[in-house]
């Protein structure tokens, strides 16, 4: 047998107060290690973006974020559910959810996606700055630097519930998941939290050292999306087809491809930023320029 890392068998519950029903739902109340993930991340999140609005161009003043939160949670909640969900109507013909509707509000149950957190809190943020009259792009930009965060805890969080494990393989650091046969896999969860999450926070926060990067709004969030479609696109070929889809063309996946419109719009946001002029000095609203001179 080939010699393999022990998985770490951790109950996906942290803290387990019991079940209530609610008619035909039984609603387990209990904290689970992939909340915490959740929680964590939009708390630090938050910490972190307040900090990095505070130094200029001041576009956007760190306060604005207090209110955000609120949208932001729903934003993922509502957008990574919805799209977990249309994925199992598209690909795995439903799954629960034709015969039992009722089962796409059970989030407890598990199951959301990334993408769809994604353009969930793009459409909060949108909304938000035109109801705050805030740049759209500086604000976006605020939050590229803080998105990783989020990825490093949800993947370590996957790795924990032992989902979405990579492929079989002999590498000396393969592991044998509860859930994925009695082949020893990748750990792409750990290659994930590594390069979306760690790898990509570190580049963006190195580039958020630059105040010529921060005064041009968009390179930021440019950034965000090449780096995670590159390093998705990478960690794809180490972790298994999606079930129910299997490979695609020339042995890619879903996950490949969804990389690609994220890399090229990226691409396009940075060349739009570079060759649009720089904002003046301090580009605050006038609102925060007056209050901070008091």
């Amino acid at each position: 047998m080939l010699p393999v890392l022990p998985y770490p068998i951790i109950d996906p519950v942290a803290v387990d107060f019991g079940t209530i029903e609610i008619g035909s739902f039984v609603l387990p109340i209990a904290i689970r290690w992939y909340a915490l993930a959740y929680i964590v991340s939009i708390l630090l999140g938050w910490r972190i973006v307040r900090r990095l609005a505070k130094a200029p161009p001041r576009a956007v003043p760190p306060h604005a974020f207090d209110d955000f939160i609120v949208w932001a949670t729903v934003g993922i909640i509502l957008g990574g559910r919805i799209g977990f969900v249309l994925f199992a109507l598209i690909f795995y013909e439903g799954g629960p959810y034709r015969a039992d509707p009722l089962a796409m509000l059970a989030i407890w149950q598990g199951g959301m996606a990334f993408h769809g957190g994604l353009i969930g809190v793009i459409i909060a943020a949108l909304l938000f700055c035109r109801h705050g009259k805030l740049p759209f792009l500086a604000f976006t930009d605020l939050l590229a630097c803080v998105t990783p965060v989020g990825l490093l805890f949800g993947r370590l969080a996957n790795f924990i519930n032992g989902e979405l494990y990579g492929r079989a393989t002999d590498v000396p650091w393969a592991m044998v998941f509860p859930h994925g046969g009695p082949e020893p896999r990748h750990p792409s969860q750990l290659y994930e939290a590594g390069l979306e999450g760690a790898a990509l926070l570190v580049i963006l926060l190195l580039l958020w050292r630059s105040e010529a990067v921060r005064r041009r709004f968009g390179v930021l969030s440019g950034t965000f999306l090449i780096g995670y479609g590159v390093f998705r696109a990478f960690v794809e070929m180490f972790r298994d087809a999606d079930p129910g889809v299997g490979f695609l063309l020339a042995g890619t996946t879903t996950g490949q491809w969804f990389s690609v419109p994220m890399v090229l719009f990226g691409l396009y946001l940075i060349i739009r930023a570079r060759a649009q002029p720089a904002p003046p000095e301090d580009a605050a609203p006038a609102k925060e320029r007056r209050q901070g001179a008091q």
